[in-house]
């Protein structure tokens, strides 16, 4: 039995992983590579074996740097079915298309202003390739062991992170792989804690923050509110760029939170994205997957403002009086916060918030990290906003919260590898299991390794 590493290795994004088994072959999650340029032209190479070949397609959650590839092998020849929870099943709906849908639309813009490189620009995928790859989508419940290739099972477990999230127990030939996925985090307001896991021979541990400790909540809810505060008196607007599945309905919970306490002015909230606007309505046919009764659904998401239309969107960008705009892509690497940002960005008055992990390479990174300009279709965007970054509204574990994690095991990984993060915070997290978790043999994966597993 063998491991390869296909993405997710040595950087946050692009979580492909192959478990091969004799001639028996499941790719558990199946994602985009985004951030730097480099890193995004490895979602143009071939995959390295034909997709026909693979038995199954199993995916922890819907985020689309582990979903997001799927087009392309179904457009390739891929026949198996992608095993996901029933919740990751119907995000994807929404993700996938509007995938497509985005890479044409920035592949013709591309094409009207010249600014590509090729000739013509083209998406890797269209939306009409995302929406018949959905028909390949099986949808399971947690916690029920099923049959995903011969003789091999995966059980879903809950992984909190975002609604339908999923820890993947794989179990093939006597092994169980665990995958953690994305980990949650044990006192979010909205998801629930990962569930503890039993055994694992074999565990690919996520590191995206493991040489980070989030800071206080409270501390940032109190710095959010002041940024809100101080840009209103000024006459100027809050863009908080922020993921459609998950992070958007974390921040409108806590904007509810302000306002209500009277922490901050009752302003206008926008949620300036169709996708976010579907996602939002999912927390209402999954209530068994979160923390919000439906009750609290109504009052948090009752006082929003959804921005559908185009020319809805456009306005808003013109509207230069005092509001809130929540709006995707969380990292700003596409979607309509870059409009917001392009008409808000220069002006010292507004403030931009980044309330999660910004990838290396990407616009949000860049900006947080003081950037005085963005480039952002095809031409450079001046910064002169107020920059705000929150790490505690994270839906990522951090270092302690793994460990913790880690330290609940029945039984104790006989190997591990780290991955979905950059080579600093796995190499740290990779020591600290082995002086405080007392784990044995844990390595950082690498791109493209083939690792043997046989007897462990």
């Amino acid at each position: 039995m063998r491991l390869r590493f296909l993405g997710g290795a040595e950087t946050v994004t692009g979580s492909r992983f192959l478990v091969q088994a004799g001639r028996r072959r499941v790719l558990v999650d199946c994602g985009l590579f985004q951030g730097f340029k480099h890193l995004r032209e490895r979602n143009w190479l071939p995959f390295p074996l034909p997709p026909r070949l693979l038995d199954a397609v199993v995916l922890t959650h819907a985020h689309l740097d582990h979903s997001g590839y799927v087009p392309v092998l179904v457009r390739d020849g891929l026949k198996a079915r992608v095993h996901t929870t029933a919740a990751t099943r119907d995000l994807c709906r929404l993700l996938l298309p509007d995938s497509g849908k985005l890479q044409e639309e920035e592949a013709a813009y591309a094409n009207r202003k010249g600014y590509s490189k090729h000739k013509p620009a083209r998406p890797l995928y269209t939306e009409a390739q995302a929406r018949r790859a959905l028909r390949a989508f099986r949808g399971h419940p947690f916690d029920r062991r099923i049959e995903v290739a011969r003789d091999i099972f995966v059980t879903f477990r809950v992984a909190g992170h975002i609604l339908g999230a999923a820890i993947v127990e794989l179990e093939v030939d006597g092994h169980r792989i665990v995958f953690s996925g994305d980990l949650g985090r044990p006192h979010d307001p909205i998801m629930p804690a990962p569930a503890n896991i039993e055994r694992a021979d074999v565990l690919l541990l996520e590191s995206t923050y493991g040489n980070r400790k989030h800071l206080s909540e409270a501390r940032d809810l109190g710095r959010l509110a002041r940024a809100i505060r101080e840009t209103e008196a000024k006459g100027g607007t809050v863009v908080i760029p922020a993921f459609a599945v998950g992070r958007a309905q974390g921040l409108l919970y806590r904007l509810h939170r302000l306002t209500a306490e009277g922490r901050i002015p009752r302003l206008p909230v926008y949620l300036d994205s169709p996708m976010a606007t579907s996602a939002t309505e999912l927390y209402l046919k999954y209530p068994a997957l979160h923390r919000l009764s439906p009750a609290e659904c109504e009052v948090v998401f009752g006082q929003v403002e959804f921005v559908r239309a185009a020319e809805d969107s456009k306005a808003l960008s013109a509207d230069r009086r005092p509001k809130i705009i929540v709006s995707a892509s969380g990292m700003a690497t596409g979607g309509r916060v870059l409009h917001h940002i392009r008409a808000f960005g220069p002006d010292p008055n507004s403030a931009i918030v980044f309330a999660g992990y910004q990838a290396a390479g990407t616009r949000g990174a860049k900006m947080v990290a003081g950037a005085t300009s963005v480039k952002i279709h095809g031409a450079f965007v001046p910064i002169r906003a107020r920059v705000l970054r929150l790490d505690s509204f994270s839906a990522h574990a951090d270092a302690d919260e793994i460990l913790e994690w880690v330290g609940r095991f029945g039984h104790r990984p006989r190997r591990t590898f780290i991955v979905h993060g950059e080579p600093e915070a796995a190499d740290a997290l990779r020591h600290r299991l082995e002086a405080e978790a007392g784990l044995e043999r844990v390595q950082v994966a690498v791109w493209r390794d083939v690792v043997p597993l046989g007897r462990q």
